[in-house]
């Protein structure tokens, strides 16, 4: 290390972090361009919170928020939104109840919430698809062109949909489709698809199974069920929004500590909300 690179680093260190100074290595590192509009913007406090500890999250529950300050993480990196909408729009809950609970707790613990959604997901690789394909250990059956793609020696669709709720610890998974359906090649879409996404993936002849998160019912679970009605071999597997990118954001928690020393970064993951009788 040159001297001009030692002293830098030593004052970088002697000064208080920052949640801003955070985002500001994460913009510097994350590989791609900082665009405008984005959703990876503050949700609750501010640049200027001293950092005593970040905690990585799928998505910034109260539960994960009480959980967060117990362990003395005061800066929430979150994927998914904070207070119900894609956009963080808290003007409509002004009045409500919950939201005031919540907003008050962050702001007497000095907590601060910053999303990490739209960049994480154009880091390359994608950050919330790299984590996930590492914690299923499918890292060796990606296509090499097409990282959301999985190859498979043939395999029943039950089995395929038992291992996700195995390694995935997932309480309530629903599944489309035949148990006995042979499947090789599967197309994930991580957290939700949309109906477009959905039915392109799925009305692909090289693609036997759909995963994702979650998809409308009269979307593109209907349009799965009329291709199998009509003789199609296709399987759908839901897995539930959180679950389905939860190990993106532990990817992050270890990416973050290769540039952040100062401050100790834990990932606290979201619990599932579903449960089954």
């Amino acid at each position: 290390m040159t001297g001009s690179a030692a002293a830098a680093l030593a004052q970088q260190q002697a000064a208080p972090l920052t949640a801003g100074a955070v985002v500001e290595r994460i913009q510097k590192n994350v590989g791609v361009p900082w665009r405008t509009p984005t959703v990876d913007t503050f949700k609750a406090g501010s640049p200027d919170t001293i950092v005593r500890g970040i905690a990585t999250t799928m998505m910034a529950t109260f539960d994960v928020i009480r959980r967060a300050a117990a362990a003395g993480k005061n800066f929430i990196i979150t994927h998914e939104p904070t207070f119900y909408s894609h956009e963080d729009d808290a003007a409509p809950l002004a009045q409500d109840a919950m939201y005031q609970s919540k907003a008050e707790f962050l702001q007497q613990n000095g907590m601060a919430v910053w999303r990490f959604h739209d960049h994480w997901h154009a880091h390359r690789p994608d950050g919330i698809a790299a984590g996930m394909a590492q914690e299923l250990d499918w890292v060796r059956y990606a296509d090499p062109e097409r990282p959301r793609f999985f190859h498979f020696d043939a395999r029943k669709l039950s089995d395929l949909a038992l291992e996700l709720q195995r390694k995935l610890k997932i309480r309530a998974i629903r599944v489309v489709g035949d148990p006995a359906l042979p499947v090789r090649t599967v197309a994930a879409n991580w957290g939700y698809t949309n109906q477009m996404s959905g039915i392109r993936m799925l009305s692909r002849p090289d693609v036997d199974v759909l995963i994702a998160g979650e998809a409308r019912e009269w979307e593109v679970v209907e349009y799965a069920d009329d291709l199998i009605a009509s003789g199609k071999p296709k399987g759908l597997i839901l897995l539930g929004h959180v679950v389905s990118e939860q190990a993106g954001m532990k990817y992050c928690a270890a990416w973050l500590k290769t540039f952040i020393p100062e401050a100790p970064v834990e990932f606290i993951p979201a619990r599932e909300p579903f449960w089954t009788l």
